[in-house]
Parts: structure tokens; sequence; C-alpha cells
């Protein structure tokens, strides 16, 4: 298939969990196997999923120095102090900022906020716009969404006469900043039940320690910060989600409702997905292309006028961010193809001037994906002689730690074990790849390099209903370390297939087990209706969704990729066009070196003969001279496909044997006709016997070997003193037997026919 060189691996929920689950939750056989995919064994594991309350909220006096953050933040609100709200840039940052700007100005604070800007302030808190801060009377400062790391800027603020709050949920250093509270889940290590909230999740913390009760208004702010931010969507953060997708389905905030008009959502069909992939890339593209200020005046916005206009905003710098990804993905990809060196690289290193920094993070990802290798995409500043950029990686390549083994020439980097950023000289770029790719070949193997795809739930079709995957839906949020299912079906046949779409770029199968069948739809997948074959067990891997049509509910199944452990056969024969056979990885074979010049005006030709080498498919473009040949031939390259075309010039097949009668009548003409002039007559002969041309040849040709008749100057003459022999032996006759016979295996025959003869001599012992 298309993606033969990525790996499957398929886990298997343990039946038994998946019975007891089943049995007792009441549950249907797909719902619980998820449950026990996601590490539930028992049924109050289980419960904890599927019924949430708000005990999953800890107190957020729990967070170390809460208290004393709530004491200075009330301080600051009876003395009317002007706070400064410090955000980030991203759509953790921005609705962090707005939790924070609402629960502020619920509480009558004298408050503002800033967010930094990507090019020109850079990430976290800035000196300069701390003391444009301090001039304009701030005397308290609440980061949100950063602050752990800016050690020097807080120095300054503090020196400036303010104080400073941070609230935060990066890591932290061994060294922390000299704010008077840090507020952060794993800081101190341990001394809260729960450290992996989003800065957002932090804010609401703080907000929830303010109101004196959890402020459910902001939960949709919290949803969206919290997904966009993939932490892990367990404890606090998986009800904060969950409520907030409630929330958001029933909001009357005008933001919603522009939010989902821009992005072509439902509102009351607002889910993790909704947000992941419409939401929070709106609000992180405005941060990645400039300021990010609008996107919390957005998310404030209480008019449904400037809702729409800022929401349209969001979709236009979303819309431009698109189009800049897309064309730096192209030239980094072109940049790769026409290097050999770098394409071959254990790590692929990419630079040039004018990219953008605020988007190369996302081209390193594609880029991951298409080769998967570990990857850094640079922006070159040539004024500075500086290369900024991001990374991505793959399992195996600790980016991290492999970039730490560089710091003499990466003097600014930060990250974990898949992503990092980084800025270095760009004097220094080259020698980076270099050692990094060494580094790589040390630590990565052949097989780490391969792509994987993990599948979780295997099904049958007859566990798939419209009620199953209705009840899944109860399972979520789904997202980090809760994902969603990869569901697999294995073994499982196309009874019906057609390409979809204007462009029919899309398609539409049918896949039977041998019991069941259901719909299945690959979305930019048309490309496989020349990749699969009939009656090939296959199996498909991908997403179950409810197909609605005339108020009628189907299950469908979403096909994400497709694999066999079959060889396919795909029947070319009596066509007159090759086509969609794909060149670099097909044999084709001819048997017949008159026939080369013939075929070598389409496709490349090798001879039988002649094959040196070895390809994934073959295609035989003649027909073999005997099955022993077309035998061989296939044990030796045992393809994965085999594209079957047995062209022919002279068919025997359809003018047949003719029959003993045949014979013996036109033995008697020619008996009472010496000295016949065959060809000058053959045509009236045809027509007045009843049979072709070439069948009256091949007659005269058996009697001409037996010694049945004499052939001079054109003359055909019986010989009466011939002594008798059987036709079966003459060697023309054999041969014509021979070739009806093979036709009828390889040329006539049905599909499944041709694919069990062909199956049988790829699998058979000499």
């Amino acid at each position: 298939m298309a993606s033969i060189n990525k790996k499957w691996v398929i886990q298997r929920p343990n039946e038994q969990h998946v019975e007891h689950l089943q049995k007792q939750l009441k549950l249907s056989p797909i719902a619980a196997k998820i449950l026990v995919a996601r590490g539930c064994q028992t049924v109050e594991q289980a419960q904890k999923i599927l019924s949430m309350d708000e005990q999953a909220i800890h107190d957020p006096f729990l967070l170390h120095n809460m208290d004393k953050a709530v004491a200075r933040i009330e301080q600051a609100l009876e003395a009317g102090e002007k706070i400064l709200i410090y955000g980030d840039y991203d759509a953790d940052g921005i609705t962090s900022t707005t939790v924070m700007l609402h629960t502020l100005l619920d509480l009558g604070a004298d408050v503002d906020f800033v967010i930094p800007n990507r090019f020109a302030h850079g990430y976290g808190p800035n000196e300069q716009l701390f003391r444009e801060a301090h001039e304009k009377g701030v005397q308290l400062i609440i980061t949100v969404d950063n602050g752990i790391s800016g050690i020097e800027p807080i120095r300054v603020a503090k020196e400036l006469g303010m104080d400073v709050i941070v609230t935060d949920h990066h890591e932290a250093g061994e060294v922390l900043p000299p704010a008077d509270v840090i507020i952060h889940p794993r800081v101190p290590e341990g001394h809260y039940p729960f450290g992996e909230l989003a800065g957002v999740g932090v804010a609401l913390k703080v907000a929830h320690a303010l109101y004196g009760e959890i402020p459910t208004h902001l939960y949709e702010l919290a949803a969206i910060g919290t997904i966009a931010d993939l932490v892990p969507l367990v404890d606090e953060n998986r009800y904060i989600v969950k409520q907030g997708i409630k929330h958001l389905r029933q909001s009357q905030s005008p933001w919603v409702e522009a939010f989902c008009k821009v992005a072509s959502a439902k509102q009351a069909e607002i889910n993790e997905e909704t947000i992941g992939f419409y939401f929070g890339p709106r609000l992180n593209a405005i941060g990645r292309l400039g300021d990010a200020m609008p996107g919390v005046h957005f998310m404030k916005s209480e008019d449904m006028e400037t809702a729409k206009e800022l929401a349209e905003l969001l979709n236009s710098k979303n819309a431009e961010r698109k189009n800049i990804v897309a064309t730096i993905t192209e030239e980094a990809v072109a940049m790769i193809e026409s290097d050999d060196k770098l394409k071959n690289a254990h790590v692929l290193v990419v630079a040039q001037e004018g990219w953008n920094p605020g988007v190369v993070g996302i081209v390193a990802s594609m880029l991951v994906e298409q080769y998967y290798r570990p990857t850094i995409v640079l922006s070159l500043d040539t004024e500075k002689g500086t290369a900024k950029g991001s990374a991505r990686s793959i399992e195996g390549f600790h980016l991290f730690n492999e970039l730490a083994k560089n710091r003499d020439i990466l003097p600014h980097f930060g990250g974990h074990p898949m992503a990092a950023g980084m800025t270095l000289a760009a004097a220094h770029v080259e020698q980076l790849q270099m050692r990094l790719n060494e580094q790589a070949k040390a630590c990565l193997t052949e097989e780490q390099l391969i792509p994987k795809l993990t599948i979780d739930i295997p099904l049958e079709l007859s566990e798939i209903t419209v009620e199953a995957i209705e009840e899944i839906g109860q399972l979520g949020p789904f997202g980090t370390d809760f994902p969603k299912p990869v569901f697999a079906l294995e073994q499982v046949k196309v009874s019906a297939m057609r390409k979809i779409g204007a462009n029919e770029n899309h398609l539409k199968l049918e896949l039977d087990d041998g019991y069941c069948t259901m719909d299945a739809v690959g979305f930019n997948k048309g490309y496989l209706f020349n990749e699969i074959s009939y009656g090939v067990a296959l199996s498909f891997v991908g997403d179950l969704q409810i197909n609605e049509w005339q108020n009628r509910k189907k299950p469908q199944f979403m096909v994400q990729d497709v694999q066999s452990n079959e060889w396919q056969l795909f029947d070319l024969r009596g066509k007159k066009q090759l086509v969609n056979i794909p060149q670099e990885e097909t044999l084709f074979v001819v048997f017949d070196k008159q026939l080369v010049p013939y075929f070598e005006q389409h496709v490349p030709v090798t001879l039988a003969e002649q094959i040196v080498g070895q390809k994934p498919y073959v295609a035989v473009l003649d027909l073999p001279p005997n099955e022993e040949r077309l035998a061989e031939l296939l044990q030796r390259l045992q393809p994965q496909r085999i594209y079957a075309h047995f062209y022919t010039a002279s068919s025997q097949y359809f003018s047949g044997m003719p029959t003993r009668q045949h014979f013996s009548w036109y033995y008697g003409f020619l008996k009472k006709r010496p000295n016949f002039a065959l060809q000058q007559h053959i045509e009236p002969l045809a027509k007045h016997i009843g049979l072709n041309i070439d069948v009256i040849n091949f007659m005269t040709k058996v009697f001409f070997e037996l010694g049945f008749v004499t052939i001079e100057n054109g003359l055909t003459t019986v010989v009466e003193s011939a002594p008798k022999q059987a036709l079966e032996t003459a060697p023309s006759y054999k041969e014509r037997s021979a070739q009806i016979q093979l036709e009828q295996k390889l040329l006539y025959a049905t599909y499944s026919e041709l694919k069990q003869w062909l199956d049988g001599q790829m699998s058979r012992e000499d």
C-alpha cells in the first residue's frame, strides 16, 4: 500500500478485562476496549473516566504560596494599585491572560494587560516592557503562562519597586526568579497533587482562590488553552476540558458564536477536535505572526460586531500563517530533495534567510511527518549573523540531550525530548548539522528510522454500530495522555470501490468480512484506487464516524492507512494502455524479444532472461512461452504485486483446435486435388469449410510435419504411401495445444481463477 514502509504496532486489550467492564458497566465492546486500552482494569478506574465530578478539582490553596498570592492581590485591590497581567503569545497564554483579566475586573481591580511580541520582545518577561509598566505606575505584575525563567527581567522589576507574582507551568530551572510569589504546580516538586496543569489551568486556580468558589464561567476559556497547549488530559485537566466543552456548547458569549462562524463549526457540536483543530490554531496564528493582544480583546468582546471583526482578524491571520507554512515547507522540501547528502542524513537541518521564525516549528513537524527524521528548521538573519528556529524529533533521539552536547556552538536552546527552540550563529549551522548527524547515527538504528503507527483497538465489523460510536463520544475528551483511539479492521476485503469528489481525490469503499459489510471513506486517498485489488485480505486503520443522510444514521469507517500481507493481482489483460503502474518500483518483463521495441515506447522493458536485481512489483507484459517460464520467474521474484498484461500478437484460443472430422475432410479434399495451389485458393476454401485461414494453414503444417503431404513451389500434394501417425505427435499440434491451454489459464481465465493459479505457482516448492 502507499504506506508500505510504515510499521504497524497493533496492541490488543486484555479480553478478560474487556468482558468484565462490558458486563459490569453495560458498555459496548468498543467502549470497553477503549477503557482497557487506556489503563482501566477495574470498574472503579473506569468510573473515574465515565463520571467525573467537581471532586476532581483540587483545593487551589494546595498550591504552594497561594495564600500569599491571594493576600497580595487583595491588598492591591483594597489600595487601588495598578496591576499588570503579563501574558504569552500562544493560545494558552492568550486564554490565561483573559482568565486573569476577567477575574480581576470582576473584583474591581485597576488592571491592564500586555503580551510580548514574539519578534520584538521574545518569549517571557521582557525588561523593556517591565520598565514601561513602571513608568505607567504599575505596582503589581502578575505573569501568566510564563515567568519561571525570567530571572533578570524580574530582578529589574523588583529593583524598580514593583512586586511580581509568577504563575507558570513550564519547566523550572535550578535557579528561580526573585519574584514575591511563585505559583507553579511543580514548584516545589510534589507539593501539589497534580503537576500537569496548563498555564490557563494555573490561572484558573488563582481565580478559584480569589473568588472563593469554582469560577465555572471561565471553564470555556480554560478548556481552549488546556487543549491547545497539549498538556495531559487526565485528572483536573480532563474535568476542566469536559466542563469547558459543555459550557462552550451553551455559551451566550459573542466570541464563541463568532469563532464558530469563521471556523464553520456548529456550536452545539463543539468538542475537543473543534478546539484543537479550529479554535487553537487561530489563536496561535496571531501570536506567530505578530501582536497577540487582539486575541485577548476578542475573548473579552461583549458585542457581536466587535467579536465578528476580531474573529475575522484571527481567521485571516490563520490563513496567512497557512500560506507562509506551505511556502516554507515547499522551499525546505526542494532544498532536501536537491541535496542527496542532506536527503540521506539522519538529521535534517534546513536554513534560509527570510523564513518566519514564528512558524518554523510547524514546518519542522511537517518535515518529520514526511521524512521521519529529526528535523531543525532555521531562519537566518544575515545582519545579525544568527540562525533562529525550532526542532522536532522522533522516538529514540532525545532532542534536548543531543542538543546539549553542542553547547559550545549552541548558546541558546531549550525544550524537551521531542521539541526544542534555539538560536545560534549562522556560521555554525553546518557544523551543528554534521555533529547531530553523527550523534544520530550512533543512537538510531535502522528499525528506529521506520515510522510506526500504533493501533490500540482492533475491531470486528459486527461490533460497529451507531449506538457504539455514540458511546465513544461519552468517553471523551480525548487528547494528550488519553489519546483518541486508533481502530483497526483486520483481514477484510473490498467488495466495491470508487473515487469521489470533484477532483476524484477521495475514495469510497464497501468493506466485507464475509459476515458483515460497512461503508468506508478515505479522504485524500483517491490514489489507493490503483493500489487496491479485489479479493485480497486487507487491514484498514482509521476512525469511526456516523454518517447521517435523510434522517438515517449509518456507521462509517474513516480510512487513515491500509496494508496487506498478501500479494496483489492487477488485471491489465486486454487493456491498450499500461497506466497507473508505479514505474520506479516495477519490473516490466517481456519474454519475446521481438516485442521489446513495441513496449519500449511506453515503459522500461527487461527481457525475462536478462533480469538483474529485484523490485517489489512485476508487470508481465506478454504471454510466456510456457507455464514453467512464468512460474520460475515468479518464484524467484516473489513480487508484492503482479500486473498481468499477457499480450500476444496471435491468440489461438478462439480459433481453437480443429476436430478430427476437420482434419479428415481436409485430407480427403487435398487427396482429390494433386498439386493444389493452397495460398491461391485459401480464402474461398476457408469460407467453404467454415474455418479461418489460420486453422487451414495449421492443418496443412501438421500434415507436412507428419509426411502426409509435400509442398513444392506453393503446391500441396498428398503422399499416399505415408505411414500412419497420430495427429497429436506433430510438433505444431503440440505447440498449438499447449498455447491454447496457456491462454485459457492466463489470458482468458476469470480474475479469481488467475489469482489462484498464480498464487499456486509462487507458493509451490519444486
